[in-house]
């Protein structure tokens, strides 16, 4: 029996777009072949494999194809091309009302769902009182559903989507809709489900939930996926898109080709400096370099510097930590520690300490190192964005950092 649960392979889709409706029947009709419209990449060439019992989240901006992907998958849209396989009993909640006849009553709205899930009327049947009880909108349930609110849309839609006994659920967005116990009831019964092995897709603008909920994520950008895999993982490296947008990018590609392990020599005879920023080490606790680290890995940052002039009146060394939308998190310098550093001619080390950790959430980080004089207000030398760095951090809190804390009882 096979392991998974959805699989796309190479899967696109491409809306046709028009200037004017009239251009779509002249394309129809002409007998050249003459092309009115222009296609429009929704989904561009995706692969995907995800597991029995994993509970995915998709995330990406308005655009990125989102829905599409989620409308391919219950089969309400065809791929243009590639393949796509599903393995399990689907049940689905889209947008409001997908699949509901505004005209019919919420009870034979029921059975219609249910019928165009393959299930029998006598299926239906037996499932009905639990579907009412767990919607909860009293003798609504007995009206058009055109005379529904949104949020009697979102109980109906829900109810029937859990209690079919689905293999696979698949929510976009759903839940933002209706009242605050309406949407516990509904996450509490999720988790049950998760906790069953059902498959779960999770689409949200929520990241806090998607990272609650889901252990694997997919970051869809502009039709591709960008990045898939553990979710804590993927929502950061969204959340980094999201600060910096274009840059995102260019930055990465900016720090792994300016940034050297390997140290040029020494200059001798260098006339026109002070003293010169060499590059930045950022050592695990086993002493090897590392980009990316935990939370609460100890790390200690090796600044070199070569020094040409030695009469400098107690120089002062500054590390900056910023995260990667220039958000300013903690600087700490050599004059504020009272700490002295070398200043030999020629080449210097000298080490930074974490030995708790760096305690910013995950994402993406960098460091400004700096040399300057006594005061900390002249700076010698002073290297901007000179090391970028990935923190991974599991979901433990929110905001910028962790600040250590415990939990107790009021202490009388």
């Amino acid at each position: 029996m096979s392991e998974i649960a959805i699989e796309l392979c190479r899967v696109s889709k491409n809306y046709k777009l028009y200037e004017k409706p009239s251009d779509r029947v002249k394309e129809v009709f002409s007998l050249t072949g003459k092309k009115y419209s222009r296609e429009k990449c929704v989904l561009d060439n995706l692969s995907l494999q995800i597991e029995k019992g994993d509970v995915v989240g998709i995330v990406g901006t308005n655009g990125a194809g989102k829905s599409t992907l989620l409308k391919i998958i219950t089969g309400v849209l065809t791929p243009t091309s590639g393949k796509l396989e599903v393995n399990g009993k689907v049940a689905a909640l889209l947008e409001l009302g997908t699949g509901f006849n505004p005209e019919f009553t919420g009870i034979k709205n029921i059975f219609l769902n249910g019928t165009m899930m393959g299930f029998s009327r006598e299926e239906m049947e037996d499932k009905l009182d639990e579907i009412i009880q767990f919607a909860d909108i009293g003798d609504f349930i007995y009206q058009p559903v055109k005379t529904y609110s949104s949020g009697m849309f979102a109980r109906l839609a829900f109810a029937v989507a859990i209690n079919v006994d689905p293999e696979i659920l698949i929510v976009d967005e759903a839940l933002s809709v209706g009242d605050l116990r309406f949407q516990m009831k509904c996450m509490d019964k999720m988790k049950q489900m998760m906790d069953q092995g059902i498959t779960v897709l999770f689409v949200s603008h929520d990241i806090n939930a998607i990272r609650r909920l889901c252990t694997k994520t997919v970051w869809l950008r502009d039709g591709k996926i960008q990045t898939y895999g553990e979710t804590n993982y993927v929502c950061d490296q969204y959340l980094d898109f999201l600060k910096v947008g274009d840059e995102y990018e260019r930055d990465i590609v900016e720090v792994e080709t300016g940034n050297e392990v390997e140290f040029k020599k020494f200059r001798e005879g260098k006339q026109d400096s002070v003293a010169e920023i060499i590059g930045i080490r950022i050592l695990n606790r086993q002493g090897k370099n590392v980009e990316e680290f935990d939370i609460f890995d100890p790390v200690r940052i090796e600044i070199v510097y070569d020094v040409y002039d030695e009469n400098i009146e107690i120089p002062v060394l500054g590390v900056a930590l910023k995260r990667i939308d220039e958000t300013y998190i903690c600087g700490v310098n050599t004059m504020l520690d009272e700490i002295k550093i070398p200043w030999k001619h020629g080449r210097n080390y000298f080490q930074l300490f974490y030995s708790e950790g760096i305690r910013v959430l995950g994402g993406k980080y960098y460091f400004d190192v700096a040399l300057f004089d006594k005061t900390a207000s002249v700076p010698i030398h002073y290297w901007a964005k000179i090391k970028e760095f990935c923190v991974t951090a599991k979901y433990i809190g929110e905001g910028i950092c962790i600040i250590p804390h415990e939990w107790r009882r009021k202490i009388e």
